[in-house]
């Protein structure tokens, strides 16, 4: 959707999805200029303004589930329900191991790679600590339950909401 919205190619937006802005140097959308220098603006900041503009259209519009992107932090209404599901470091590494077919040691280096990565991403954007339980409504341990257990949980916390 965001790369439609800009007319940027996917790949380019891909590269910065859910990262945080390098200090060292970073993709650039040179159509869009601010201050009086006219610096231009990070690719991750137009994806992040433009994913933030979707979100709050498709929540005006519908009902909807929004999986990460700082959506518990853009979307702050009484009538949004946060929900963060996790697991043990363990459980994805084994997750990635049988999903993407790869050795334990890729798996654990991907893993943590992207928890990094979040990490660094959600705290720029929102000013605050990554997987802190406390911003959520619901937490779900994704390692007790099955995926049915999962969804069930969620319409019934919807339900209630």
């Amino acid at each position: 959707m965001a790369s439609n919205k800009k007319n940027v190619p996917l790949d380019q937006f891909a590269e910065v999805d859910e990262k945080r802005p390098s200090p060292w140097g970073f993709p650039i959308d040179n159509e869009l200029q601010i201050g009086v220098d006219r610096y231009p603006i990070p690719m991750n900041d137009v994806l992040f303004g433009i994913q933030r503009e979707i979100i709050l259209s498709l929540s005006d519009r519908e009902d909807c589930v929004i999986v990460g992107r700082c959506a518990n932090h853009i979307l702050t209404g009484d009538d949004t329900l946060h929900i963060f599901i996790y697991a043990p470091f363990e459980t994805r590494v084994k997750t990635i191991m049988e999903r993407l077919d790869r050795e334990e040691k890729s798996a654990r280096k991907l893993v943590k790679r992207m928890d990094k990565e979040r990490r660094a991403y959600y705290e720029f954007f929102t000013d605050q600590k990554w997987m802190d339980m406390g911003q959520y409504d619901l937490c779900i341990d994704s390692s007790k339950f099955s995926q049915e257990a999962i969804i069930q949980i969620i319409k019934e916390a919807a339900a209630k909401k």
